[in-house]
């Protein structure tokens, strides 16, 4: 969603007698602005640690507790935004540890904690400036607590390490000792509070453990789908599997006197739920359940038929304009040399190893629910339209996720539990989708193919192209509301002419960049990476085919379209000089090149593969980079880089998901495969963060994988991959 409109979704200020409805509009998009407001008590009056200020919890122990609203699902940003507090508050790093605030405790205090959200790459990003503020803010007020007891000026104190010195006397103190104090203290004006600059960070930057990694390590972490209540009951859940489809009839009654078996019952239209004392006692009883099914409109809907609305778009005359220079169209008809090229990109399906879960308890005076989400006030609204309730009535306690990447943002399950649960009042339930159910029933990577027409000169220089997407509109199935126009600003990810989030790379006389808009049944939602995964393809790849359909090398050839993008040329410089572009590869090695921007941040790749005389793909390497413009964890950025490889990496060799009579075919890994460990290539990261701004790590850097990879099959085998997944494609030698 464009960040206009997410910002004006948020900026709104909730009041604790906030309508279901308001509220809804409000955390359904989730990004954006926050009030800042440092000195409020924490909803627990009992709570003895003293609250300096909403981030910064102080133990007499000199225990720091930072409070971080963003979800952790393995991306580190508890870790990351724990640094930054830290690095400001100038505490003792070894007694750092974090907990996390509900949506709920946060209306109460006029969303002291903003936004909660955490996709797009913004868990840190959008949130380091305010929590910066929060840990400058508390070590002010520590100071001036201590200052205050020694009867001196604030301003002849320090802070290092959680220990204030009077400079003069050489007196001490730690910040357990003055917290209870500093907590009294009217917070600074927020005009006065200046942040460090990067050069004097001592925690940011570097490479830090993180906080979680000890309790993962030994399976002590608990996750949404390992919540257990006294009392608790639990339940498994069958949609429909054609969308848009209906329950048509069900006999509960040929189960209902099963074992432990406590009630069959319709969720909504399209779904049916047991719930049990057990979870495997509720799933077998609804797999011997016999549903009769109406499956509505779309039941002859198949992959074929969704491909041909497709490729009508590509020529379609009703298409929206991303980006524009110059006059493309009359510059392709009088080009000396036209290639031309059609590529297409599967619908995903996200599969985290945790199915979707929540617990839910419900009451007539207040809903509980317990969940693994990327948006906690999204769950939140949801909660509470489910529940029938006000959200002042309601909470949601935000979970480890065992993986998002973007499917946690979508709260259909949160509002399954609630609707279960209200059935059951006051027993708490647990519903835990199956591994079919998951994938069945997703928010899929939509489905794009893509024409493009470039126009050459007699020089083999590229003065025209244009790039005509067909496809499905992410925003159409999420936030239609956040479509104007016709447009839908996600769809032009990595593509548009200029902007913090992403823009196009090449300088292009004339360019024309513009989406058919071909809606399936099947909804689309953000994948990790989101459209910027098939856009970079796509550019990428086609880029690749011109410097080699005019004998130039792929590296100098867009070096030469680079000339007004020196951050983009950058991270393709650094790629190319580390993987040793200009030297020879080893015998039967074969490199390939991509770049983009997206998320805010540049990010390049330098791929080497190897291919058999029978077609065994070999990736060996893939030198990255990557500019965030500030890194907080380098080791962290690192991670991120080669977790993301391996997402887009099992994507582009295996993922697909496919449509069969309305129906998605792929229910599990057997027949939606990732990546082995074998097939994983030895990933060099290059952090290169050039200051002045900050873009994301988790989701750009997934983007460039693929497309390195494509380009270097091309040069191993000369065959040009133009739809995923590989594993459609023979690469063995004629």
């Amino acid at each position: 969603m464009s960040q206009t409109v997410l910002k004006t979704a948020l900026s709104t200020t909730m009041n604790t007698d906030l309508s279901r409805r308001s509220f809804m509009a409000s955390t359904s998009a989730a990004a954006g602005g926050l009030m800042l407001s440092f000195h409020v008590p924490f909803a627990n009056a009992q709570d003895a640690k003293p609250e300096v200020n909403a981030w910064v919890v102080i133990k007499p122990d000199d225990t720091v507790i930072v409070r971080v609203a963003r979800a952790e699902m393995g991306q580190g940003t508890l870790t990351g935004l724990a640094q930054l507090v830290a690095e400001e508050l100038e505490c003792n790093w070894a007694k750092v540890t974090t907990e996390t605030p509900t949506p709920g405790q946060s209306l109460a205090r006029k969303r002291v904690w903003g936004n909660f959200n955490a996709t797009g790459s913004r868990g840190i990003r959008e949130s380091q400036d305010y929590m910066r503020k929060g840990g400058a803010a508390a070590r002010m007020m520590l100071v001036q607590a201590a200052a205050e007891a020694w009867g001196v000026p604030a301003a002849e104190c320090v802070a290092a390490n959680s220990v204030i010195t009077h400079k003069a006397s050489k007196r001490q103190t730690t910040y357990g000792k003055v917290a209870a104090a500093a907590a009294k203290l009217t917070p600074p004006d927020a005009a006065s509070i200046v942040l460090k600059d990067p050069k004097n960070w001592r925690l940011v930057g570097k490479r830090i453990a993180r906080l979680d990694t000890v309790k993962k390590t030994m399976g002590a972490q608990n996750y949404g789908i390992d919540v257990n209540l006294p009392g608790m009951l639990n339940a498994a859940i069958r949609d429909c599997p054609v969308f848009g489809g209906k329950v048509k009839s069900f006999n509960a009654a040929s189960i209902e006197k099963r074992h432990g078996v406590k009630k069959v019952m319709q969720v909504g239209d399209s779904a049916v739920a047991v719930v049990a004392d057990t979870w495997w006692r509720a799933k077998t009883a609804l797999e011997a359940l016999a549903i009769d099914w109406d499956m509505g409109p779309n039941a002859q809907v198949s992959s074929a038929s969704i491909a041909e609305v497709l490729k009508a778009g590509l020529d379609a005359k009703d298409a929206v304009i991303g980006n524009s220079q110059g006059d493309a169209p009359a510059a392709l008809a009088t080009a000396a040399r036209k290639i031309e090229a059609v590529y297409s990109y599967p619908h995903l399906s996200h599969s985290p190893l945790e199915p979707m879960n929540a617990t839910a308890r419900w009451t007539p005076e207040r809903c509980e629910v317990w969940v693994p989400t990327q948006n906690a006030e999204a769950s939140l609204a949801a909660t509470a339209e489910a529940a029938g309730l006000p959200p002042a009535k309601c909470d949601v306690y935000q979970e480890y996720l065992g993986g998002g990447f973007g499917r946690r943002a979508r709260n259909d399950f949160v509002t399954q539990a609630v609707t279960i649960a209200k059935a059951m009042p006051g027993t708490p339930v647990k519903l835990i989708w199956t591994r079919e159910e998951d994938m069945a029933q997703g928010f899929f990577h939509p489905i794009t193919q893509c024409k493009l027409t470039a126009g050459l000169d007699d020089k083999g220089n590229l003065n025209a192209l244009h790039m005509r997407i067909s496809g499905q509109s992410i925003l159409a199935t999420v936030a239609p509301q956040a479509i104007k126009n016709g447009k839908d600003p996600v769809v032009f990810q990595g593509l548009e002419a200029s902007g913090a989030e992403g823009n196009f790379g090449y300088t292009i006389p004339n360019l024309l960049i513009d989406h058919a808009m071909r809606n399936t049944h099947v909804p689309a939602g953000f994948w990790r990476g989101v459209n910027l995964n098939q856009n970079t393809i796509y550019v990428e790849s086609f880029i690749d085919e011109l410097a080699h359909a005019t004998g130039q090398d792929p590296l100098a050839f867009r070096r030469k379209l680079m000339t007004n993008s020196p951050k983009h040329l950058a991270v393709l410089n650094a790629v190319a000089s580390k993987a040793g572009w200009d030297k020879p590869a080893p015998k039967g090695v074969f490199r390939g090149l991509a770049q983009t921007m997206g998320f805010g941040s540049y990010v390049a790749a330098c791929a080497e593969v190897s291919v058999s005389d029978d077609g065994w793909l070999k990736i060996h390497r893939i030198v990255a980079a990557t500019d965030p413009g500030h890194a907080v964890n380098v080791q962290q950025i690192e991670y991120q880089v080669e977790g993301s490889f391996v997402y887009g990496l099992s994507a582009a060799l295996y993922g697909e998901i496919t449509v069969s009579n309305g129906a998605v075919v792929q229910k599990n890994f057997d027949s939606y495969p990732v990546m082995r460990l074998h097939e994983m290539p030895k990933v060099e990261t290059t952090v290169m963060p050039s200051g002045g701004f900050w873009g994301g790590v988790g989701e750009p850097t997934i983007a460039v994988a693929a497309p390195a990879v494509l380009n270097a099959i091309f040069a191993a085998t000369g065959k040009r991959i133009r739809d995923l997944p590989l594993k459609h494609h023979s690469l063995k030698r004629a």
